[in-house]
Protein backbone atom coordinates (compact mmCIF):
# COMPACT_ATOMS: atom_id res chain seq x y z
CA UNK A 1 0.00 0.00 0.00
CA UNK A 2 1.32 3.46 -1.12
CA UNK A 3 2.03 5.35 1.81
CA UNK A 4 -0.90 8.41 2.97
CA UNK A 5 1.42 11.24 3.28
CA UNK A 6 2.57 13.26 6.37
CA UNK A 7 0.94 16.68 5.57
CA UNK A 8 -2.94 17.07 6.00
CA UNK A 9 -4.32 16.96 2.45
CA UNK A 10 -7.88 18.49 1.61
CA UNK A 11 -10.15 16.77 -0.13
CA UNK A 12 -13.55 17.70 -1.53
CA UNK A 13 -16.21 14.73 -2.12
CA UNK A 14 -18.53 15.40 -4.68
CA UNK A 15 -21.04 12.53 -4.29
CA UNK A 16 -24.94 12.37 -5.02
CA UNK A 17 -25.81 9.28 -2.59
CA UNK A 18 -25.44 11.00 0.97
CA UNK A 19 -24.80 7.02 1.98
CA UNK A 20 -22.01 6.86 -0.49
CA UNK A 21 -20.46 9.68 1.20
CA UNK A 22 -20.96 8.84 4.22
CA UNK A 23 -18.27 5.62 3.27
CA UNK A 24 -16.03 7.35 2.19
CA UNK A 25 -15.79 9.71 5.11
CA UNK A 26 -15.33 6.50 7.14
CA UNK A 27 -12.55 5.50 4.25
CA UNK A 28 -10.39 8.86 4.83
CA UNK A 29 -11.01 8.30 8.92
CA UNK A 30 -9.08 5.09 8.53
CA UNK A 31 -5.79 7.21 7.34
CA UNK A 32 -3.82 10.05 8.77
CA UNK A 33 -3.49 13.08 7.01
CA UNK A 34 -6.68 13.45 5.06
CA UNK A 35 -9.04 16.31 5.38
CA UNK A 36 -12.23 16.35 4.12
CA UNK A 37 -12.99 20.09 3.60
CA UNK A 38 -15.97 19.55 1.82
CA UNK A 39 -19.18 17.40 -0.10
CA UNK A 40 -21.23 18.35 -2.65
CA UNK A 41 -24.25 16.19 -4.18
CA UNK A 42 -24.34 17.74 -7.41
CA UNK A 43 -22.50 20.63 -9.90
CA UNK A 44 -23.64 23.27 -8.94
CA UNK A 45 -22.80 23.21 -5.62
CA UNK A 46 -19.75 21.17 -6.37
CA UNK A 47 -18.43 24.25 -8.51
CA UNK A 48 -18.64 26.49 -6.01
CA UNK A 49 -15.81 24.33 -3.84
CA UNK A 50 -13.27 25.14 -6.70
CA UNK A 51 -12.54 28.26 -4.50
CA UNK A 52 -11.40 26.54 -1.36
CA UNK A 53 -8.50 25.29 -3.08
CA UNK A 54 -8.53 21.68 -2.48
CA UNK A 55 -6.03 19.31 -3.07
CA UNK A 56 -7.72 16.65 -4.13
CA UNK A 57 -11.60 15.93 -5.70
CA UNK A 58 -13.08 12.66 -5.45
CA UNK A 59 -15.38 12.81 -7.92
CA UNK A 60 -18.59 10.84 -8.83
CA UNK A 61 -19.94 10.49 -12.66
CA UNK A 62 -23.78 10.39 -12.57
CA UNK A 63 -24.85 12.82 -10.97
CA UNK A 64 -28.15 14.90 -10.56
CA UNK A 65 -27.35 18.13 -12.65
CA UNK A 66 -24.89 16.70 -15.41
CA UNK A 67 -21.72 14.51 -15.41
CA UNK A 68 -18.65 14.70 -12.90
CA UNK A 69 -15.99 14.99 -15.66
CA UNK A 70 -17.98 17.76 -17.18
CA UNK A 71 -16.47 19.77 -14.16
CA UNK A 72 -12.88 18.83 -14.52
CA UNK A 73 -11.98 21.38 -16.69
CA UNK A 74 -13.25 23.63 -14.69
CA UNK A 75 -11.59 22.24 -12.02
CA UNK A 76 -8.12 22.86 -13.69
CA UNK A 77 -8.47 26.04 -14.54
CA UNK A 78 -9.56 27.49 -11.44
CA UNK A 79 -7.20 26.00 -9.00
CA UNK A 80 -4.17 23.13 -8.77
CA UNK A 81 -6.39 20.09 -7.38
CA UNK A 82 -6.29 16.97 -8.56
CA UNK A 83 -9.31 14.80 -9.65
CA UNK A 84 -9.55 10.92 -8.87
CA UNK A 85 -12.77 9.77 -10.40
CA UNK A 86 -14.54 7.23 -8.64
CA UNK A 87 -17.41 6.01 -10.40
CA UNK A 88 -20.07 3.07 -11.10
CA UNK A 89 -19.64 3.40 -14.32
CA UNK A 90 -17.03 1.25 -15.85
CA UNK A 91 -18.03 1.65 -19.78
CA UNK A 92 -15.43 2.31 -22.35
CA UNK A 93 -17.05 5.70 -23.62
CA UNK A 94 -17.13 7.32 -19.87
CA UNK A 95 -13.52 6.30 -19.03
CA UNK A 96 -12.72 7.73 -22.04
CA UNK A 97 -14.30 10.96 -21.58
CA UNK A 98 -13.26 11.27 -17.78
CA UNK A 99 -9.60 10.77 -18.69
CA UNK A 100 -9.64 13.11 -21.83
CA UNK A 101 -11.56 16.03 -19.50
CA UNK A 102 -8.46 15.72 -17.74
CA UNK A 103 -8.99 13.45 -14.61
CA UNK A 104 -5.88 12.17 -12.74
CA UNK A 105 -7.28 8.64 -12.24
CA UNK A 106 -10.43 6.47 -12.47
CA UNK A 107 -11.47 4.04 -9.96
CA UNK A 108 -14.55 1.49 -9.69
CA UNK A 109 -16.73 1.79 -7.00
CA UNK A 110 -16.31 -1.59 -5.91
CA UNK A 111 -12.61 -0.93 -5.60
CA UNK A 112 -11.66 -1.99 -1.81
CA UNK A 113 -11.17 0.92 1.08
CA UNK A 114 -7.33 -0.14 0.76
CA UNK A 115 -7.76 0.61 -3.07
CA UNK A 116 -8.86 3.83 -2.83
CA UNK A 117 -6.63 5.10 -0.27
CA UNK A 118 -3.82 3.56 -2.69
CA UNK A 119 -5.87 5.51 -5.51
CA UNK A 120 -5.43 9.04 -3.41
CA UNK A 121 -1.85 8.62 -2.71
CA UNK A 122 -0.70 7.93 -6.20
CA UNK A 123 -2.78 10.40 -7.42
CA UNK A 124 -1.58 12.83 -5.07
CA UNK A 125 2.18 12.00 -5.79
CA UNK A 126 1.66 12.72 -10.18
CA UNK A 127 0.28 9.13 -10.68
CA UNK A 128 -2.77 8.00 -12.83
CA UNK A 129 -4.43 5.25 -10.93
CA UNK A 130 -7.18 3.24 -13.11
CA UNK A 131 -9.02 0.86 -11.88
CA UNK A 132 -7.86 -2.81 -14.21
CA UNK A 133 -11.49 -3.01 -15.65
CA UNK A 134 -11.38 0.56 -16.96
CA UNK A 135 -7.52 0.11 -18.06
CA UNK A 136 -8.41 -2.42 -20.54
CA UNK A 137 -10.04 0.67 -22.53
CA UNK A 138 -6.72 2.28 -22.50
CA UNK A 139 -4.89 -0.66 -23.57
CA UNK A 140 -7.44 -0.91 -26.66
CA UNK A 141 -6.28 2.59 -27.83
CA UNK A 142 -2.72 2.53 -27.49
CA UNK A 143 -3.13 -1.12 -29.35
CA UNK A 144 -5.71 0.29 -32.23
CA UNK A 145 -3.10 0.81 -35.22
CA UNK A 146 -5.03 3.87 -36.00
CA UNK A 147 -3.89 5.25 -32.85
CA UNK A 148 -0.15 5.84 -32.88
CA UNK A 149 1.84 7.79 -30.93
CA UNK A 150 1.89 11.35 -32.54
CA UNK A 151 5.11 13.51 -32.44
CA UNK A 152 5.19 17.49 -31.68
CA UNK A 153 4.32 19.59 -34.83
CA UNK A 154 7.66 21.65 -34.69
CA UNK A 155 9.67 18.67 -36.24
CA UNK A 156 12.77 18.88 -34.59
CA UNK A 157 14.59 15.84 -33.72
CA UNK A 158 15.39 16.94 -30.31
CA UNK A 159 11.66 17.21 -29.66
CA UNK A 160 10.10 14.11 -30.38
CA UNK A 161 9.55 11.34 -27.80
CA UNK A 162 12.34 8.77 -27.72
CA UNK A 163 10.96 4.59 -27.77
CA UNK A 164 11.59 4.61 -23.59
CA UNK A 165 9.80 7.78 -22.97
CA UNK A 166 6.75 6.41 -25.36
CA UNK A 167 7.01 3.16 -23.58
CA UNK A 168 6.90 5.00 -19.69
CA UNK A 169 3.98 6.74 -21.04
CA UNK A 170 1.97 3.36 -22.24
CA UNK A 171 3.71 2.04 -18.44
CA UNK A 172 1.35 5.22 -16.92
CA UNK A 173 -1.85 4.76 -19.66
CA UNK A 174 -1.59 1.15 -17.69
CA UNK A 175 -2.16 2.68 -14.23
CA UNK A 176 1.33 1.86 -12.98
CA UNK A 177 2.68 4.38 -10.47
CA UNK A 178 6.48 6.05 -10.79
CA UNK A 179 8.40 3.24 -8.69
CA UNK A 180 5.76 0.26 -10.66
CA UNK A 181 6.79 1.45 -14.04
CA UNK A 182 10.48 1.44 -13.35
CA UNK A 183 10.48 -2.08 -12.22
CA UNK A 184 8.33 -2.73 -15.33
CA UNK A 185 11.11 -1.00 -17.75
CA UNK A 186 14.00 -1.91 -15.61
CA UNK A 187 15.23 1.83 -14.88
CA UNK A 188 15.64 3.63 -11.53
CA UNK A 189 12.95 5.35 -9.98
CA UNK A 190 14.87 8.91 -11.08
CA UNK A 191 15.63 7.88 -14.54
CA UNK A 192 11.47 8.24 -14.73
CA UNK A 193 11.55 11.21 -12.91
CA UNK A 194 14.10 12.27 -15.90
CA UNK A 195 12.58 10.82 -18.60
CA UNK A 196 8.92 13.07 -17.25
CA UNK A 197 10.49 16.41 -17.35
CA UNK A 198 11.67 15.20 -21.09
CA UNK A 199 7.96 14.14 -22.00
CA UNK A 200 6.23 17.45 -20.39
CA UNK A 201 8.89 19.66 -22.28
CA UNK A 202 8.22 18.14 -25.26
CA UNK A 203 4.69 17.75 -25.41
CA UNK A 204 3.93 20.77 -23.29
CA UNK A 205 2.09 19.80 -20.53
CA UNK A 206 2.12 19.59 -16.55
CA UNK A 207 0.66 15.97 -15.99
CA UNK A 208 0.69 12.45 -17.25
CA UNK A 209 -2.60 12.55 -18.22
CA UNK A 210 -2.25 15.27 -20.53
CA UNK A 211 0.77 13.51 -21.35
CA UNK A 212 -0.96 10.50 -22.33
CA UNK A 213 -3.96 12.32 -24.18
CA UNK A 214 -1.01 14.41 -25.95
CA UNK A 215 1.12 10.93 -27.21
CA UNK A 216 -1.81 8.51 -27.97
CA UNK A 217 -5.30 10.82 -28.56
CA UNK A 218 -8.23 9.81 -27.23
Amino acid sequence: MVATPSAPVRIAIVEDEPAVRRYFMQIMAQAEGYDVVAMAPDLATARGLIALQPDLFLMDIGLPDGNGYDLVPDIKQGCSAKVLIISSFGDRETVVRALAAGADGYLLKDSSPAQILDGIAITLEGGAPVSPAAAVYLLDLLRAPTSPPREPVTGASDDRLTQRETELLRAFAEGKSYKEAARALDISPHTVGTHVKAIYRKLEVNSRSEAIRQAFGS
